[in-house]
C-alpha cells in the first residue's frame, strides 16, 4: 500500500492511538537543544520523499481498521515532512526488503524501527536518534520490591526471555538473583501474573503495551530502571537512508530536532505510549 503525505498539519482520524495521562508520562529527549542543526537546502532534495515502513510493528507501524499505514514511526514521518514543506509517500514492505529498497533507489528513508548498530552501520547511513526503547522491570501491584538494585532483588525470582539481550544483562549485573528463563515473553508475564516469579525484567516498549491493554488485568506496574546501556539494547532507532546519501539525512536530522524542539515529538509520544516508557 503506498500513502502519501502532502505538507500539512497531522490528520487526528488516522493518528490517534491508545488514551492516557499524559501528566505520568516520561517523554526521552534525544536532541541536544544546545545543537543547532542548519536548515537545509530543499532543493538538494528530491521532489518527494519515498519512505518506507512495515506493518508488523505496533506502535510504530501496523495498518489501522481501514487498512491504512498507522502508529509512531507514520506520524513522526508526516511529521518530517510537514518540517520541510515536501511532498511524501509511505510504503509498506517486508522488514528485510528495506535496505534493498534504499540500495536499489526504490525508496529514499526507511522508518521501520531499524536498530543502529554496528553491522547495520556498513549497510545504511542512519540519522541521529529518534527513539530508544529501554529495559524495565515489572512487577505486581501491592508486592513487597519497592527498588531495583542487584541487592534489592538478590533473593527474587526473576523472569526473563532466554537466549536475550535481557537475559545476558541479568547475569552480568543482577547475578545474585533466581533467574528463570522462560520461552516467550507471554510465558514470562503468565508466571508473573501466578506468582511464580516476582518480576520480569524485558523491552520496555511491549511492557508497557501489556500493562495498558486487557491481558495484565491491571496485576502488575514497572519498578525500577531504565536501562539503556547501549552494549546490551543498542543505540536506539534511527531512519535508515542509503549510504553517502547526506543532503537526504542533514534534511531529515533538522526535521527532528525542529519536531522535538515544537512540542511535535511530544504530542505523538504521548498519543502512542500512554504509560510511561521511561
Amino acid at each position: 500500500m503506498l500513502a502519501s503525505f502532502a505538507p500539512g498539519g497531522v490528520p487526528q482520524a488516522q493518528t490517534a492511538g491508545p488514551a492516557g495521562p499524559a501528566s505520568s508520562v516520561a517523554v526521552p529527549g534525544f536532541w541536544d537543544p544546545k545543537r543547532r542543526p542548519e536548515r537545509p537546502d530543499v532543493t538538494r532534495l528530491p521532489m518527494q520523499i519515498r519512505f518506507v515502513t512495515t506493518d508488523d510493528y505496533p506502535p510504530f507501524s501496523f495498518r489501522d481498521e481501514g487498512g491504512r499505514p498507522a502508529g509512531f514511526n507514520v506520524d513522526i514521518a508526516r511529521a518530517i515532512c510537514t518540517e520541510l514543506a515536501i511532498t511524501c509517500t509511505l510504503e509498506i514492505m517486508p522488514f528485510d526488503a528495506l535496505v534493498a529498497a534504499l540500495d536499489e533507489g526504490k525508496a529514499d528513508a526507511a522508518i521501520a524501527g531499524i536498530a543502529i548498530t554496528p553491522l547495520s552501520r556498513q549497510a545504511v547511513e542512519f540519522t541521529d536518534r529518534y527513539f530508544r526503547s529501554p529495559a524495565r522491570f515489572v512487577t505486581r501491584r501491592g508486592g513487597t520490591v519497592a527498588a531495583v538494585t542487584p541487592d534489592a532483588i538478590a533473593s527474587r525470582k526473576v523472569g526473563v526471555v532466554g537466549g536475550t539481550a535481557h537475559e545476558a544483562y541479568l547475569r552480568s549485573f543482577f547475578a545474585e538473583a533466581d533467574i528463570r528463563s522462560f520461552p516467550s515473553p507471554e510465558a514470562a508475564r503468565e508466571a508473573l501474573q501466578k506468582g511464580e516469579v516476582d518480576l520480569v525484567f524485558g523491552d520496555g516498549v511491549q511492557l508497557a503495551l501489556w500493562l495498558n491493554g486487557t491481558a495484565s488485568a491491571g496485576c502488575c506496574a514497572f519498578v525500577g530502571g531504565p536501562f539503556t546501556e547501549s552494549l546490551f539494547f543498542g543505540e536506539g532507532m534511527g531512519i535508515a537512508v542509503k549510504q553517502g546519501n547526506d543532503a537526504l539525512r542533514q534534511s531529515l536530522n533538522y526535521a527532528l530536532a525542529q519536531i522535538w524542539e515544537e512540542g511535535v515529538y511530544t504530542d505523538l509520544y504521548l498519543r502512542w505510549f500512554p504509560i510511561s516508557v521511561y
